[in-house]
C-alpha cells in the first residue's frame, strides 16, 4: 500500500474501500477487503445508503489493531436520509445533529476515535456550512476527530470560502470523478497546493469511455494489466485516492496490486491526453 499525507500530516492510504450500498453484504465485503489488504474503509452515518454499523462488525472481525486502519465516515444533512431512519434529532440545532451523529458513527464502528469525519455535501447556505463545519472543529479540539473534510463539493469557490473562513482547514475532498464537472481540475490543483487530499468516487462507473480507450488497452497489455488498474494507477500516480467499491474479491486483489508497477512520463503524458480530449 502507499499513502499520501495530508495537511495534518496523517497517512491516508492510496486506495479506499467504500461502503456504500451494500446493504446485508456490507460485514462480509468490509471484512475480505481488509482481509486482501485493503487499510482505508470509507463508510457514512446515512441509513439509505450505507450500513455503517455492520462496516463496524467487519472491521472487528479482522481483529487488527485500530491504528492499522484508517476509518472515515461522514456526517449526512437531514435532506439526504431517509425521513424514517434519521440517526440523530431532525429537529436539534445543528451542532446537536453533529455530536449525535458523531456518537452513533463511534458506536457503529466500535471505535473511540475517527481518522477523518466527512461533511457529506455542502449545506444550502454557506453559513450552515459553515456552522457545521464549527461542529466538526469541536470533535477534533476534542479528540474524538483526527481531520475533517468535505465532499460533492464541486464548486471552488465555496471550497476556498470554506478553507478562509475556517480555523481547522479540511484535509480531504472526496468527490464524484467525471467529466460533468471536468474532473475537477480546478478543485484538485487547488487540493494540491493545499495539500488537501483529493479522494474520487464513482470512478470507474463514470468512464467507461476512458477504459475503453485505445490508449489504455495498449498500456494494460504493456504491462499485463486491466484497464481498471491502468485507471487507478495513473490517478494515485497523480496524488488521487480513489474509492473503489468492488464486490469482487479478484478486483479487489487487482486494485491493491496497482502499487506494483508505474506508469512512465510518456505512459502518463499517453493518459493526459485522454482526457485533454473530453
Amino acid at each position: 500500500m502507499e499513502y499520501f499525507t495530508s495537511i495534518t500530516g496523517l497517512r491516508i492510504p492510496g486506495i479506499i474501500y467504500g461502503t456504500a450500498w451494500k446493504k446485508t453484504d456490507t460485514r462480509r465485503l468490509v471484512e475480505t477487503a481488509i482481509r486482501q489488504g485493503f487499510r482505508g474503509i470509507d463508510t457514512a452515518c446515512q441509513p439509505k445508503h450505507y450500513d455503517e454499523a455492520a462496516a463496524g462488525a467487519g472491521i472487528a472481525a479482522c481483529g487488527l489493531a485500530r491504528r492499522e486502519l484508517y476509518v472515515q465516515t461522514k456526517f449526512t444533512s437531514v435532506s439526504g436520509q431517509d425521513p424514517e431512519r434519521i440517526p440523530y434529532d431532525p429537529t436539534a440545532p445543528l451542532a446537536e445533529q453533529v455530536a449525535q451523529s458523531f456518537a452513533a458513527s463511534l458506536r457503529n464502528l466500535q471505535t473511540d476515535y475517527l481518522d477523518c469525519l466527512i461533511l457529506h455535501s455542502p449545506l444550502p447556505t454557506a453559513e450552515r456550512t459553515r456552522a457545521a463545519w464549527q461542529a466538526f472543529e469541536a470533535l477534533v479540539d476534542a479528540g474524538g476527530v483526527r481531520q475533517i473534510g468535505i465532499s460533492n463539493c464541486y464548486d471552488l469557490a465555496e471550497l476556498e470560502h470554506l478553507w478562509n473562513q475556517s480555523r481547522i482547514k479540511p484535509a480531504v475532498v472526496q468527490n464524484r470523478f467525471y467529466a460533468e464537472t471536468g474532473y475537477d481540475r480546478e478543485i484538485r490543483a487547488f487540493c494540491a497546493n493545499k495539500h488537501i487530499v483529493y479522494q474520487s468516487f464513482w470512478t470507474l462507473t463514470a468512464n467507461p469511455h476512458v477504459l475503453a480507450h485505445p490508449t489504455l488497452g495498449a498500456l494494460a497489455a504493456a504491462h499485463q494489466r486491466t484497464a481498471p488498474q491502468i485507471f487507478f494507477r495513473y490517478l494515485t500516480q497523480w496524488g488521487i485516492a480513489p474509492l473503489t467499491g468492488t464486490r469482487s474479491e479478484t478486483h479487489m486483489r487487482e486494485d491493491l496490486s496497482i502499487f506494483e508497477f508505474e506508469l512512465n512520463e510518456a505512459q502518463r503524458r499517453a493518459v493526459d491526453g485522454i482526457f485533454d480530449a473530453i
